[in-house]
């Protein structure tokens, strides 16, 4: 009987201790970059959020949400005015000044690392499983997003087994205009590896290209991203603003492909695993079309 009851009190104190825990985790958050957001959401956290950056577009009801602008040129006025315990970013979010102004105001600032890689994205999930009390979620989820990579993986060495990786470039700009080429050490390098594709830039992040040195490149699959514009208006715009890439292989065989900007921002995001499938069936279109 005395068994029972130190029993039944060793487990009375250990909900206690799970709700004074649950009470000291932050419970007004702000967060800036597309996919730490989506991960807030996709843990549990999303009904915690007061505001999020420009970034932030999915899942959709976070457009509801008020704005604290654009992740680099954030205000405190801004971010404070929302009564925050935390604002999460990468270390992409600032200006540095700022930032130190919202942790002056007692607010907690916690920066994660945007370097495109698993290791990487498994340290991101599990402090922010700390942070938001869903330790167990959070490794599962990296769990998941893992095996998903890898059967990935060995889908594209099945298929470059049959054919070779095709030539690829990914462009970011706005309305078509002020294209920047994605080079290497970046999300976008990193999911056209995913995608069984070769990057055709060779320089490193994101840089400015005359469209004759692009048309000169002559990639045989295009991949843009716009931030103003999508789906046939955007491509019309991509190739109103610079026709010479009308020029390229990719544009000729009808190898041009959209990708949601959102998804190179702020790391590896959970949206990430959809996206390079749907990038290798247009990588390898004639192998796919042959899969049951």
């Amino acid at each position: 009987m005395r068994l029972n009851i130190r029993f039944v009190a060793l487990c009375v104190a250990l909900l206690i201790n799970q709700g004074a825990r649950a009470d000291e985790l932050p419970q007004r958050w702000v967060s800036a970059g597309g996919a730490l957001s989506e991960w807030v959401s996709a843990l549990g956290g999303e009904s915690k959020l007061v505001g999020v950056d420009t970034t932030s577009q999915h899942p959709e009801s976070l457009r509801a949400l008020p704005s604290i602008g654009y992740q680099r040129q954030l205000s405190a006025e801004g971010v404070l005015s929302l009564r925050p315990q935390i604002l999460v970013g990468t270390e992409e979010m600032g200006p540095p000044p700022v930032l130190a102004q919202i942790r002056n105001a007692g607010v907690q600032v916690e920066l994660f690392s945007a370097t495109p890689d698993l290791p990487t994205l498994q340290g991101n999930l599990r402090h922010l499983g700390q942070l938001l009390g869903s330790e167990a979620q959070a490794a599962q989820l990296f769990h998941g997003y893992q095996q998903q990579l890898d059967q990935q993986t060995a889908r594209v060495r099945e298929v470059q087994l049959k054919q070779k990786a095709p030539g690829v470039l990914l462009l970011v700009g706005s309305s078509g205009g002020k294209l920047m080429v994605a080079g290497k050490d970046t999300a976008a390098d990193w999911l056209l590896q995913q995608a069984g594709g070769r990057n055709l830039a060779t320089h490193g992040g994101y840089k400015s290209f005359s469209v004759e040195s692009l048309a000169g490149l002559n990639p045989e699959v295009l991949v843009f991203a716009d931030r103003a514009l999508s789906g046939e208006e955007a491509r019309a715009a991509l190739f109103k603003e610079n026709p010479i890439l009308s020029s390229t292989r990719a544009a000729r065989d009808g190898r041009v492909m959209e990708l949601d900007p959102t998804l190179l921002v702020g790391g590896l995001g959970p949206r990430l695993p959809q996206s390079v499938e749907k990038l290798t069936a247009g990588f390898y279109p004639a192998v796919s079309a042959r899969a049951p």
